[in-house]
C-alpha cells in the first residue's frame, strides 16, 4: 500500500514537472502580443514591484518627509568591482524578470556612464554599455521595445524606455558607473533618475536566464513581436468575431443599449462621433458595462478611449483615436460568463447625434482564471494645489496624495490615464506614484515624478502618441494654462493583486494653482471584486475647461489681485513666466515675471470686477540690477509715468499708477518696455500684485 502511494506521488510529481511552464525570453515576448493574457489571472503567479531613485528620506506615510523630492541619484549601495565604483540600482532574487526600464538624466555629460546588468551572481555582466545605448539606442533591440519620447524633444531631455523583458533564474543586479556621480541626490554632477519594474515568480517557477544566445535564439519571435506592436496588428483579422452595431440619436437622459448572452468576450468596442463634436458631449456621454450582473465599467467615452474631452490623436496597443474621422476604439479583451449589458448614456442637456457603436465578440471558455474588465473614472474639480518650495530637501509645501482607485478582490491592474486642465504658468505634476499591493504599509511602487511614471521626462509638453504603451496626446498644459493627457497602459508590467490594490499619485505644483484633474483607471477583477470609485455624476455635469478663465476668473478680491492670477492675454516679445522664490517678500512667494524684453515689446493682462468704479491703482513691483524701464496703461489710459525698475539690490516697491476707471467685467493692464537704465544688466519686469483703493 505504501509503495503504491509512493508510486502515485512520483507519477504526480513527474506529471506536474512535465506540465510546469518554463519562463523564457521567447515566452515573455509572445505574452506581450497575446491579447487574452491580461484577462486571465497570471499563471504561474508573480508579484510586480519597482526599484527607483526615489528620495530615501521618504519613509513613513504621514511623516513630514513623506513628500521628500530629491528623487535622483539614489542608489541601493555602491560596490567596488575590479577597482571601479559601480552604483547599484537594482538587486533582486529570482526567479524573475525585468519588464520595464525607464531613465532620464541631468547635468553635463550625463547618461554616458556605463550600465551593467549581471545575471545569476555571475562576475561578468551579460549586458554592458552606456545607459542611452542600452535603453533607447538599440544596443539590444530596436523600436518600439527600445525607444525614447518624445522624438520632438532634445534627446538628452527625453524619457528613455526599454520594454524588452530580461528574465533571470536566480538573481539580477543592475549597476551604473560614472565619474560624474558625486553622491546621493545628485546635487552636483550627474543626476540619475530611474524606475525599474520587475516580476518575481513563485519560487518553484523555472526561468531561463537572459543571455546574448537567448536573444539570438529568439530573433524570429522578437521580429514578429516588434512588427505586431509597431504596426498595431492586434489579431482581429484572424478571429471569427460577431459584430453588433448600435447607432442613432440619444436624447438627454436616454441611452443606447445592447445585451450579449453567452460565455463570450468583447474583443473590440468602437465609437464614431462627429469629428467636430462639442467637447462637453465627450464628457457627458458615458459608457457603462455590466458583466454577469456586476457593473465594472463606468466612464465618459472620451476618457475611456484616451482622449479626454478634446479629440486628440493616439494609437497604442489597447486604444486608438482618430480625430479626423471621429473614430475611437478600445481593444481590451473583456470576457464574461453569461451576459454583458452595454449602455451608452447621454447625461447632458442636448441630443447626441449620429453616434455609431460597434462591438466585436468571440466565444470564451470561462474558468477560474477568467476576470471581468473594469474602468473607474472621477474628477477632482477645482483642486487647489500647493506650490513646490525651493527648500533644501524640497519636502515641504503642503503636498498631498490623490487616490486614483482602490480595488478589493483578486485581479490585475493594467493602466491609467489623466486628463487635466492646468491654470498656472508652471509644471503641474511633480508628484510620484505610490502603489500599495495587498495591504502593504509602504508602497512596493514609488516613483520619481508624474511624467516619469508616464514614460517621458522633464515636464516636456511635446506630444507623443505612437508608442504601444505610453502616450501624451496633448501636453499644452504642462508649462502654461491648458489641456494635458497622459496615458500609461501595461502589458508585462501589469500588477496582480490577491486581496487589494491602492493607486495614489502625489499632487505637487510648482505654484499654488487650481486645476481640474481626472484620472481613469483600467483593471481586471474576478467576480465580486470592487472599486471604491462610484459614478461621478456631479463632475460629469460640470462645464469642461477650454481656457484658464473656465476655472479661475481673475476677480479683484479684498481690493487686491495677485500678479500670478492675472489672465494672460498676449505678449509681443520677451519671455513670460512666473518666479517662485522665498527670499524677496513677494505675496504668496510668487511674482509675474517678464524677461528679455526689447523696446516697444508689450505684455497685456486682464482682471475682472463686478461693477464699474473709479479707483487709485497701485502695483507692487520688483526692482533689481537686471530690471528695465517700462510704461503702464490701464484700459488703454497711460499712467503718465515711466517706471525705472533698476536698483542695486532686490527690493519691492508699491508704486501708484494713478486714478483709473474700471469696467464691469474685463479690464486690461498693458506693460510696454521702454529700455534699460545704463547701469542695468537686463530688461526684466516683475509684478507681485495690484492694489485698488
Amino acid at each position: 500500500m505504501n509503495n503504491k502511494f509512493l508510486f502515485l506521488l512520483c507519477l504526480v510529481a513527474i506529471f506536474t514537472s512535465c506540465k510546469q511552464e518554463v519562463i523564457t525570453l521567447e515566452k515573455l515576448l509572445n505574452e506581450m502580443v497575446e491579447r487574452e493574457a491580461l484577462a486571465k489571472f497570471p499563471e504561474p503567479s508573480y508579484e510586480l514591484a519597482q526599484f527607483s531613485s526615489y528620495d530615501r528620506a521618504t519613509v513613513q506615510p504621514g511623516d513630514e518627509s513623506w513628500f521628500a523630492n530629491w528623487d535622483r541619484t539614489m542608489f541601493i549601495r555602491t560596490d567596488t568591482v575590479g577597482g571601479r565604483i559601480e552604483h547599484v540600482m537594482f538587486d533582486a532574487e529570482g526567479p524573475g524578470a525585468i519588464v520595464r526600464f525607464w531613465m532620464t538624466f541631468a547635468g553635463e555629460n550625463s547618461g554616458k556612464g556605463i550600465m551593467r546588468i549581471y545575471f545569476d551572481h555571475e562576475e561578468k555582466p551579460s549586458i554592458e554599455g552606456t545607459a542611452f545605448d542600452i535603453l533607447s539606442g538599440g544596443q539590444l533591440v530596436g523600436e518600439p521595445l527600445s525607444s525614447s519620447v518624445s522624438d520632438s524633444t532634445d534627446y538628452e531631455m527625453r524619457g528613455h524606455n526599454l520594454y524588452l523583458p530580461l528574465p533571470y533564474a536566480e538573481h539580477c543586479k543592475v549597476t551604473y558607473e560614472s565619474d560624474n556621480v558625486h553622491g546621493p541626490g545628485g546635487r552636483t554632477g550627474e543626476a540619475v533618475y530611474y524606475n525599474i519594474n520587475y516580476r518575481t515568480y513563485e519560487q518553484a517557477t523555472k526561468v531561463v536566464t537572459f543571455s546574448q544566445d537567448e536573444l539570438a535564439k529568439s530573433a524570429e519571435t522578437l521580429e514578429f513581436v516588434q512588427h505586431q506592436l509597431k504596426n498595431r496588428e492586434r489579431g482581429l483579422d484572424e478571429i471569427m468575431a460577431d459584430s453588433s452595431i448600435l447607432e442613432g440619436k440619444i436624447a438627454p437622459g436616454g441611452n443606447l443599449s445592447k445585451t450579449i448572452d453567452g460565455s463570450k468576450s468583447i474583443r473590440m468596442i468602437g465609437m464614431k462621433v462627429n469629428p467636430e463634436i462639442d467637447p462637453q458631449k465627450l464628457r457627458t456621454t458615458v459608457l457603462e458595462i455590466v458583466f454577469d450582473g456586476n457593473r465594472t465599467v463606468w466612464s465618459p467615452i472620451g476618457d475611456f478611449f484616451g482622449t479626454g474631452y478634446l479629440m486628440r490623436y493616439s494609437n497604442t496597443w489597447y486604444t486608438e483615436v482618430r480625430p479626423e474621422s471621429g473614430e475611437m476604439k478600445a481593444f481590451w479583451v473583456m470576457p464574461f460568463e453569461n451576459k454583458a449589458e452595454i449602455k451608452i448614456h447621454n447625461l447632458g442637456d442636448d441630443n447626441v447625434e449620429n453616434l455609431e457603436v460597434e462591438v466585436l465578440t468571440t466565444d470564451w471558455d470561462w474558468n477560474s482564471r477568467s476576470m471581468h474588465f473594469g474602468t473607474s473614472w472621477h474628477q477632482y474639480s477645482n483642486l487647489l494645489t500647493r506650490e513646490k518650495k525651493d527648500s533644501e530637501e524640497e519636502g515641504d509645501g503642503g503636498h498631498f496624495d490623490i487616490n486614483f482607485v482602490s480595488l478589493e478582490g483578486e485581479g490585475v491592474y493594467v493602466g491609467d490615464a489623466i486628463t487635466l486642465f492646468n491654470t498656472a504658468y508652471a509644471w503641474w505634476g511633480e508628484g510620484d506614484e505610490k502603489i500599495y499591493v495587498d495591504g502593504e504599509s509602504f508602497p512596493s511602487h514609488i516613483g520619481t515624478g508624474t511624467e516619469d511614471y508616464y514614460g517621458y521626462a522633464w515636464c516636456r509638453p511635446e506630444k507623443f502618441s505612437n508608442h504601444p504603451y505610453i502616450a501624451q496626446p496633448d501636453g499644452s498644459g504642462n508649462f502654461w494654462p491648458g489641456y494635458t493627457i497622459n496615458i500609461r497602459q501595461r502589458g508585462l508590467d501589469a500588477i496582480p493583486f490577491n486581496s487589494s490594490l491602492k493607486v495614489d499619485m502625489e499632487m505637487w505644483h510648482w505654484h499654488k494653482a487650481t486645476i481640474n484633474y481626472a484620472p481613469v483607471t483600467f483593471w481586471y477583477v474576478k467576480p465580486g471584486g470592487k472599486s471604491n470609485i462610484a459614478p461621478d455624476i456631479e463632475a460629469i455635469n460640470e462645464k469642461v475647461a477650454l481656457k484658464r478663465t473656465d476655472i479661475v476668473l481673475p476677480f479683484i478680491q479684498n481690493d487686491q489681485i495677485e500678479g500670478e492670477n492675472l489672465e494672460f492675454k498676449e505678449v509681443s516679445g520677451g519671455n513670460f513666466s512666473y518666479q517662485n522664490l522665498n527670499d524677496f517678500g513677494w505675496s504668496e512667494n510668487i511674482q509675474l515675471f517678464w524677461t528679455d524684453t526689447n523696446p516697444e515689446d508689450s505684455l497685456k493682462l486682464a482682471f475682472y470686477t463686478n461693477d464699474k468704479r473709479t479707483v487709485q491703482v497701485y502695483a507692487n513691483l520688483t526692482k533689481a540690477k537686471d530690471y528695465g524701464i517700462f510704461r503702464v496703461l490701464v484700459n488703454g489710459k497711460d499712467t503718465g509715468k515711466t517706471l525705472d525698475m533698476y536698483h542695486d539690490s532686490v527690493i519691492t516697491n508699491l508704486i501708484s499708477l494713478g486714478r483709473h476707471d474700471l469696467n464691469q467685467g474685463e479690464n486690461i493692464i498693458e506693460i510696454i518696455s521702454v529700455g534699460k537704465n545704463p547701469q542695468a544688466d537686463k530688461t526684466n519686469f516683475g509684478l507681485d500684485y495690484l492694489e485698488f483703493r
